[in-house]
């Protein structure tokens, strides 16, 4: 059994799985942790012909020095272990922020509800009854990886899509014909309130946009609004053109009331934020705003996302030279 080979032949056989597969056609590594060796013998084998690769543990001391030797893609994980529980070693994982995104699916006993709870409360990700049925075995992981995989191409500070899901959204919508109108919305004065308050209350600013505008395509918006974050002061949402306009002035009313919040009280009284130049000069920053450029396909045909971030970028730039919260759509036909 792979489970009992010395620790240097571990290290072997996990490089040579993860980077040169052999049978594994999606070059996942999953560590499966269970005192039973029947259990283990059936997951290995469901698991195996889908193509994953296997490691297996018998106790909950085992299972993490394997994890820690191997780095496996998932745990499959028993609650029930001689010596270190299952919600033990569950504890212990989750505590390494570096595995917090890391999928664990826990085993428990037919009908004992607590300890589904209890494990879903430990940050398991799901759980399994036994005996375990192969096809709900085989959705949950392959569901729980794409899941994962879908939250690392997700903005970590924000929680929104990213650039990837962005992009193809945004081709999705050009091919499908129908009217759309993309508000691209950045900050104005982001850097000056950054730099003047540090990082830490910069995240704040941006976290409290992500609301603002999520609350939009909520409030606002239709069923099947898109929100992405591009990344920094940057944002996308995807309406329907009758949409657009009046999704702007609520952002720009809620942002503009709420901003103030997160400057000190001496900076909100007098309306600014001061800073002294290299030179000695007294500089002068108006509160963080936003704007929104607004393109739709209302008055011309785009064949690509290219060609739509262009006339933002166009838009962008006139934006810029006025003061305070606007929008800016463009209505230019051909």
């Amino acid at each position: 059994m792979l489970a009992f080979l010395p620790k240097f032949l571990y290290n072997i056989m996990g490089l040579l799985i993860k980077f040169y597969g052999g049978r594994v056609v999606k070059g996942r590594l999953i560590l499966i942790v269970d005192d039973d060796r029947f259990t283990r013998r059936i997951l290995r084998d469901i698991l195996e012909k889908e193509g994953y690769s296997i490691i297996e543990a018998r106790d909950g001391e085992e299972a993490f020095r394997l994890y820690k030797e191997m780095l496996p893609d998932m745990v499959i994980l028993d609650v029930v272990l001689p010596g270190m529980s299952g919600f033990d070693l569950l504890k212990i994982l989750r505590k390494e922020e570096e595995n917090l995104m890391l999928p664990i699916l826990v085993l428990t006993a037919k009908g004992d509800f607590e300890e589904k709870i209890k494990g879903l409360e430990l940050g398991a990700d799901d759980y399994l009854v036994k005996p375990v049925n192969e096809k709900e075995l085989v959705i949950k992981v392959n569901n729980l990886f794409q899941r994962i995989e879908h939250n690392r191409m997700a903005n970590p500070l924000t929680g929104l899509r990213g650039n990837i899901d962005i992009k193809e959204e945004i081709k999705r919508r050009i091919k499908s014909k129908e009217l759309f109108a993309v508000l691209y919305i950045d900050l104005d004065n982001f850097k000056s309130y950054n730099d003047y308050y540090g990082f830490l209350r910069g995240d704040e600013v941006i976290k409290l946009t992500a609301k603002i505008l999520s609350d939009a395509v909520e409030l606002v918006g239709n069923d099947k609004d898109f929100l992405g974050h591009i990344g920094g002061d940057d944002f996308v949402i995807i309406t329907t053109p009758e949409k657009a306009e009046e999704m702007c002035k609520y952002i720009i009313s809620r942002f503009d009331s709420e901003i103030k919040f997160l400057y000190d009280k001496k900076d909100r009284e007098r309306g600014y934020i001061e800073t002294t130049s290299r030179r000695g000069e007294k500089l002068k920053f108006p509160f963080v705003s936003v704007s929104i450029a607004i393109v739709t396909n209302e008055f011309r045909d785009f064949r690509s996302d290219l060609e739509i971030s262009e006339v933002a970028a166009e838009l962008k730039k006139k934006l810029k030279q006025m003061k305070g919260s606007c929008y800016l759509k463009d209505r230019r036909r051909g």
